[in-house]
């Protein structure tokens, strides 16, 4: 196994020297106040918020998730997380206006904007702990364990558990210092590294001897691994008989028409939430909200996949004998095997950057909500803007450590536990997209959507054979049902919370109508059938942009231009509506 040369440790170093510049640069800026720590003082121009956000879902693992499923189902494997573009593109047409529009730090703080007593008290105050401590620790572990992979293999000269403590010592400084500003700039120089190293490696993969000396990788592997779409059966079990993704039609639409809009699942929460709401909340307007929004769609499912899907097939090719259970590392041994020096380097520091992308926001992201909805909340209330911002800073270090505890003492033990909140995400959805909408809901609602799901997932797995994904409908129905009796059953929010609420955001539609029937001033939002024929035009257009590319790759230049001619056709429609609506409605 060939190891680094210093061409190599210098290209890495110097990336480690250019984040902690971008950090210390924006250090000063950050300290002015908690809004400038967690939003940016809300001055960010859309580029910069979308590529934050697809830097983000960029993490080390995501590249090795994509070969294992490109190694056990071909490229319909990638169905599995393309089914999720409906929830994406809702989200850009319903709700990142309104995020932006909120005027609120957090999406916690949103619980008690539109909520009212002390159950919207308690809830806000224990998400806060859940998902900003416990949740946002597991998340973390999990990619410093996917980056501990890479180190042992690509730098066996080093001790992999320092490296790791030593990275995550490193961005929790900058990131600690610089707060969203450098977090985002930092994200934006990352996403490049990441995406021009892949891109780098997927070009030197297809013209190895092994693949050019076939004909390529079209003749170098069965034909069924070159599907885009999977094979969608009526009845039966849905097992595969060439490897190709199989799924009966009850399956798939469990996926594609369910599990999108039911499912809570970190960054990709139903209506926005997490990191991606702190972001679109972070933007100059509303029009960059939607703007930035648009952009993440785009970029993380037409411009990311491709190369790691690449990769993947190459890895076949190059090292057809590894395990099952070892296929995802085949991405890992393309790139010690083919790269020289320099370009290994390259690659090296490209997984740093989408590691550290991603650790970095959620470093930020976790400690805006023990600041900002658990501490400054419920500890100490009145303090100046400053002491804020030293407690982010320590608490940012806090969860790195905590984040460390977990990755080397604990995850092993909670792998299980991980998977089942998961799936326990299901029917949470309906109360995250419906609490904009729909008056009558309250905290209680929200409180019992994130209970019923364990209940109902326990139900199924002690007393039924229901496999996944058909458990999504009765885990589903089963939340939405128990939501809505615990929401007539208890008292709606009170009046004057709901008005404040209607006035602040103008949501409008006609489930507010007991609301806004008392509110004639407030000129609230209209048009929703035309954001619904955005929201289908969206998914049109991404889904468009994704298989010309492929198709491009793939040497099916006719069929690119179809699928081009159909996204342009779909952008055209999105963009005249939206200027028909006029971007000043994009309220500042």
């Amino acid at each position: 196994m060939e190891r680094l040369t210093n061409l190599d440790f210098a290209i890495i170093a110097a990336y480690l020297v250019l984040t902690l510049m971008i950090g210390l640069y924006f250090s000063k800026r950050a300290s002015r106040s908690v809004g400038e720590f967690f939003l940016s003082g809300r001055q960010l121009p859309w580029w910069i918020a979308g590529t934050g956000m697809v830097a983000t879902t960029f993490a080390a693992d995501t590249p090795l998730a994509v070969t294992g499923l490109v190694a056990k189902h071909g490229i319909a494997g990638n169905w599995l997380w393309w089914t999720f573009v409906s929830g994406g593109m809702l989200t850009v047409f319903f709700f990142a206006r309104l995020w932006r529009r909120a005027n609120i730090l957090t999406d916690l703080e949103f619980i008690e904007l539109r909520y009212s007593g002390r159950p919207a008290q308690f809830l806000r105050g224990f998400k806060a702990v859940y998902f900003g401590l416990f949740i946002n620790a597991v998340i973390i572990g999990w990619v410093n364990l996917a980056m501990y992979k890479i180190i042992k293999i690509m730098l066996p000269e080093l001790n992999p558990e320092l490296t790791i403590v030593a990275c995550v010592l490193l961005t929790t400084f900058y990131s600690g210092l610089s707060g969203l500003w450098g977090v985002t700039i930092t994200d934006t120089v990352q996403f490049v590294i990441s995406m021009a190293g892949c891109i780098v490696l997927a070009a030197l993969a297809l013209n190895t001897p092994e693949i050019t000396s076939a004909g390529g990788i079209t003749n170098a592997l069965p034909e069924w691994m070159f599907d885009f779409f999977p094979s969608i059966t009526v009845g039966g079990t849905g097992e595969s008989l060439n490897g190709t993704l199989q799924m009966t039609f009850v399956s798939f639409a469990a996926l594609a028409f369910v599990q999108w809009w039911a499912s809570w699942y970190p960054g990709s929460e139903p209506g926005g939430g997490g990191y991606i709401a702190q972001r679109m909340m972070s933007t100059k307007d509303e029009k960059h909200s939607l703007l930035a929004t648009l952009w993440f769609m785009i970029a993380h499912y037409c411009i990311r996949p491709w190369p790691w899907i690449i990769v993947g097939l190459a890895s076949l090719v190059l090292f057809p004998d590894l395990p099952a259970d070892q296929k995802e590392d085949g991405f890992v041994y393309v790139m010690q095997s083919i790269l020289p020096s320099g370009l290994k380097g390259l690659l090296i520091a490209a997984f740093l950057a989408a590691y550290m992308s991603t650790l970095s926001t959620h470093l930020n992201w976790g400690t805006s909500y023990l600041v900002n909805d658990f501490y400054r909340r419920f500890v100490k209330t009145d303090a100046a803007s400053a002491h804020y911002v030293v407690i982010s800073r320590i608490f940012t270090a806090g969860v790195a450590l905590f984040a460390l505890f977990i990755t080397f003492f604990v995850l092993e033990t909670i792998t299980g536990a991980w998977e089942f909140i998961i799936q326990c995400g299901a029917g949470t959805g309906f109360v995250l997209i419906m609490r904009w909408y729909w008056w009558r809901l309250n905290a209680w609602s929200e409180i019992v959507s994130m209970i019923a799901p364990f209940a109902a997932y326990a139900w199924i797995v002690l007393f039924t054979d229901i496999a996944f994904p058909e458990s999504i409908y009765i885990i589903v129905l089963f939340t939405i049902a128990a939501t809505l009796l615990v929401t007539y059953a208890t008292p709606p929010t009170e009046e004057k919370q709901l008005q404040a609420f209607y006035s602040t955001t103008k949501v409008g539609g006609i489930f507010w109508k007991k609301v806004s029937e008392k509110l004639p001033q407030i000129e609230s939002d209209k048009g929703f059938l035309r954001l619904f024929a955005d929201w289908v035009g969206g998914v049109i257009l991404v889904y468009s942009i994704l298989f010309g590319t492929g198709k491009i790759i793939f040497g099916e230049p006719l069929q690119a231009v179809l699928y081009y001619g159909i996204s342009l056709l779909a952008g055209i429609f999105i963009y005249t509506d939206l200027n028909r609506r006029g971007w000043n409605n994009l309220r500042q």
